[in-house]
Order: structure tokens, then sequence, then C-alpha cells
């Protein structure tokens, strides 16, 4: 155990949020999310909800600042009556620890899919909220 780490984070997450470089991308996949067929490196978090793993997250990653819109999150489907009050819960996490209060672009799901392949790694998660999934783009520390 290390002081300081949240908890929530794993060695292996710890590894790779550590080895990413700037605008390097990250995902936050809900239980939905076919992970394993496009991860390039699969992160397991089962059990664990998006909300939480982004705010402990956020305690060591810093979103890209060269970028409008440093987060991405997967567009509901035309004609689908989900709701996503999650993307709610993302926005306060991410404008309290980031200071951003507009940070999200909405993807096309099939398009999301593919950046997803293209994404560093993917974490495999227990969120069980529709259109859950979430796109992180690493900034620079600049200290």
């Amino acid at each position: 155990m290390l002081i300081g780490i949240p908890k929530l984070l794993s060695p292996e997450l710890l590894k790779v949020l550590s080895e990413m470089g700037h605008s390097d991308e990250i995902v936050l996949a809900d239980g939905n999310f076919p992970g394993a067929s496009h991860a390039q490196r699969l992160i397991r978090a089962d059990g664990h909800p998006i909300p939480e793993l982004l705010d402990a997250i956020l305690q060591l990653f810093p979103l890209d600042q060269y970028v409008e819109k440093p987060a991405a999150l997967m567009q509901v489907v035309p004609g689908d009556t989900a709701q996503t009050p999650i993307w709610g819960e993302y926005g306060k996490i991410i404008e309290q620890r980031t200071g951003l209060t507009e940070p999200f672009e909405q993807v096309e799901r099939f398009a999301f899919y593919e950046r997803a392949k293209q994404a560093y790694a993917v974490i495999a998660t227990g969120e069980s909220a529709l259109y859950a999934n979430l796109i992180l783009k690493k900034g620079v520390i600049a200290e």
C-alpha cells in the first residue's frame, strides 16, 4: 500500500496511468461495453462504478489542457429513450477536480468504438448505467 494513492486504483491501473503520455486516451467502460474485443490493454475493475473510479483517477491524472474537450461521451443512439443522468455526475467530478465546466464532446456510438480501439487502455468496470462510457485524454504535468 502507498500513502496518498486512492485504494480503488489497482497496481495494474496505476502502471498504465503512469505509462501514458500526453494526448494518450483511456476509456472508462460500462458493463455493457465490448472491452475485451476493443482494447489494446484491458484492465479489469469489475464491481466498481465509473464515478468513483473517475474521481480516483483524476486525483493523479491531468486532463489535456491543449484541447477544447478533453473528455468524450458515447452519444445516445437517435431514437433511444435512455436517460443519461450519470453524465451530470461526471461533469461535477471533473469540475471539482479540474475546474473545467464543459469538458465533454459527444461521439457517435460506432465512432466511439473505433476511437476506443485506438485508446491506450480500456478499463472494464461494473457500471450499470446506460451510455456511461467515457474517454479521457491525458494532459501534461508541468511541475
